[in-house]
């Protein structure tokens, strides 16, 4: 007689190879891994590089949602109870590698498998929290305190250990979407950033960990207590509790 005990799942071994129902990817930058309008037939989870989430509107205007990242999922769509059509596109900044997994297949491990179940929940209840804040940070605070959050969040402040960070190839065109104003208006504000040390931007953006301290301490150092602040009281929690939520 066989008792030999089923092996204990692991989801972090799931995540990391293809087998049944799962397929890996490789994708060099500006490469869709879906599309606007496709069928929303399978899940990503992203191992590696960084992507951004887009809509399109039916006048041809796209809008940036949001930017993903290593052990980010994209596509939880596929999932619900009826498979329709994508209502975004998931577009590679650099070059990704991601985990391709079908609808069947996710939706059998997330029955079956409650550590599975319990990391995808986990996922999914973070992102809400940032669409949250993201929509909050749009009503209440200023083009030029939503680009620094945003600058905050690329680098992955409170993840990343290193002092600076370079962030993937963005535009300005990109991060004009984002936090909803002008090309032109995100030019001075970042000459402004760069000026105070808090950036360094020769095409690539290399975002210096000095800018959360003006987040969390409404003033940069060195600065006057005249100098307007970047961030309001409310967006500044939101920050704190995003830096526990990465960290």
């Amino acid at each position: 007689m066989n008792d030999r005990k089923k092996p204990e799942f692991d989801p972090t071994v799931f995540l990391a190879h293809a087998g049944l129902g799962k397929t890996i990817v490789h994708l060099k930058p500006k490469q869709p891994l879906f599309s606007q309008g496709d069928a929303a037939d399978a899940v990503f989870y992203l191992q590696k590089g960084r992507a951004k989430l887009t809509v399109v509107s039916k006048a041809g205007k796209e809008a940036t949602i949001t930017l993903l990242s290593a052990g980010d999922f994209v596509g939880e769509e596929s999932i619900a109870a009826v498979c329709g059509l994508r209502l975004a596109s998931a577009t590679t900044l650099t070059n990704t590698v991601a985990l391709r997994i079908e609808r069947e297949q996710m939706l059998r491990v997330m029955h079956d498998e409650q550590s599975f179940s319990g990391l995808f929940m986990s996922f999914l209840l973070t992102r809400s929290m940032r669409v949250q804040a993201d929509l909050v940070d749009q009503l209440f605070n200023s083009s030029e305190k939503r680009l620094a959050r945003i600058l905050l969040l690329m680098a992955e402040v409170g993840k990343n250990e290193l002092p600076e960070t370079l962030l993937p190839d963005i535009t300005q065109e990109t991060l004009a979407e984002m936090i909803g104003t002008t090309r032109s208006r995100v030019s001075f504000f970042m000459n402004r950033f760069r000026k105070m040390g808090f950036i360094e931007y020769n095409g690539r953006i290399r975002v210096h960990k000095s800018l959360l301290n003006v987040v969390l301490h409404d003033q940069a150092p060195g600065e006057s207590a005249t100098s307007a602040s970047l961030l309001s009281p409310q967006a500044k929690n939101r920050m704190v509790q995003r830096s526990r939520l990465i960290s």
